[in-house]
């Protein structure tokens, strides 16, 4: 308990900080855990990272819908952050903060509920920090923006990304990471200490010399907010910025919504899969798309979900993934607008530690 509430305090009064660097694609550190309880060792089967044998991921309560995730042996600056709900309801999870104590990476993470609610909520969590170069056609990049300024960020050409924008829209370049047509997969969450807020991709451009991302955030409701969040942009690399291993990771982006399917997103690029299975998307119900992701089912594993479009709606994991015989699949993303389920374009994430 000694410990909790240093951390807490360390948290809170800004002795740790995320220091501003230019980080990139051959992860440094990295980390991920299914946070199924708020206080103990979460889910065994759903943790891995870049510490060694014999440590855990492991996890304390604070408020309301508030935790506090600790990654052992990770104690870095920087990096990025992504949280994602599993939730039945109309729930969704921020990062507050995060930052190394002792030989430790702490995040702080917040859950609300529509409306502003705190709650708690299981949850699905990756970090990642990196420096290195990668040769094309791989890809990755990340951007830790405070609402203000660029906290942290990577670019694997390499290249300086860049934020223009605020009051609830932002417009992120990526350059020396473009594609001729639309590739990879993008990944938005909000981080904000203070207040509810999320956040998800607005709209996104791909030319050759460059990706273009719009990020939008609103607050408890549907109203735009000018707050912090986290970016991570992935090609042909896990979510982590790690490859080989993972040698088992996947992405999609369900742009068709309407579609009943089974249907693979076009154009493939965005569609990939490292097993070079066909990963499949398909209604399960309003608001509720089922995604396969076959050929890279191994555990432990992580899967992180955002929102696309113009508007206020958002998604979340209705129920934890599951993974056998190889193949993973995910029912379902389930996306809101308020507390109603829509139909919604969205962006979808694994991978495998392995």
């Amino acid at each position: 308990m000694f410990r909790i509430l240093c951390v807490a305090f360390m948290l809170a009064t800004g002795l740790v900080t995320v220091a501003a660097s230019a980080q990139a694609s051959v992860p440094n550190r990295w980390g991920f855990a299914h946070i199924n309880l708020n206080s103990g060792i979460p889910d065994p089967a759903r943790q891995a990272g870049s510490w060694g044998a014999g440590f855990n991921v492991t996890v304390a309560p604070g408020g309301v819908g508030q935790t506090y995730v600790t990654f052992p042996q990770l104690a870095i600056d920087g990096g990025v952050v992504h949280v994602t709900a599993i939730s039945q309801t109309a729930y969704w999870c921020q990062a507050q903060k995060w930052g190394p104590v002792g030989p430790d990476l702490v995040v702080v993470v917040q859950c609300y509920k529509y409306g502003g609610g705190p709650v708690f909520t299981p949850y699905s969590i990756v970090f990642e920090q990196s420096t290195g170069v990668l040769p094309a056609p791989q890809a990755f990049g990340y951007v830790h923006y405070d609402g203000a300024s660029i906290v942290s960020q990577f670019n694997s050409a390499p290249a300086v990304n860049t934020v223009v924008g605020g009051g609830g829209v932002w417009t992120v370049t990526l350059p020396g990471l473009g594609s001729a047509v639309p590739a990879g997969n993008i990944q938005v969450t909000a981080v904000n200490p203070v207040q509810p807020a999320r956040c998800k991709v607005g709209g996104w451009a791909s030319a050759p010399g460059a990706q273009t991302v719009q990020v939008r955030c609103h607050n408890a409701t549907n109203v735009p907010l000018n707050t912090g969040w986290s970016l991570t942009y992935q090609r042909e690399r896990a979510i982590t910025g790690a490859a080989v291993p993972p040698k088992n990771f996947a992405y999609t982006f369900d742009n068709t919504p309407a579609n009943p399917g089974p249907y693979s997103p076009v154009p493939p690029a965005v569609n990939y899969n490292s097993q070079l299975g066909i990963n499949t998307v398909q209604n399960a119900g309003l608001g509720q798309r089922m995604v396969t992701f076959p050929r890279v089912g191994v555990l432990p594993d992580d899967v992180q979900v955002t929102a696309y479009g113009p508007g206020p709606e958002y998604c979340n994991l209705q129920t934890l993934w599951n993974t056998s015989g190889s193949v993973a699949i995910v029912r379902n993303v389930v996306c809101y607008n308020g507390t109603t389920r829509v139909n919604q374009p969205s962006l979808t994430t694994y991978t495998s530690a392995f």
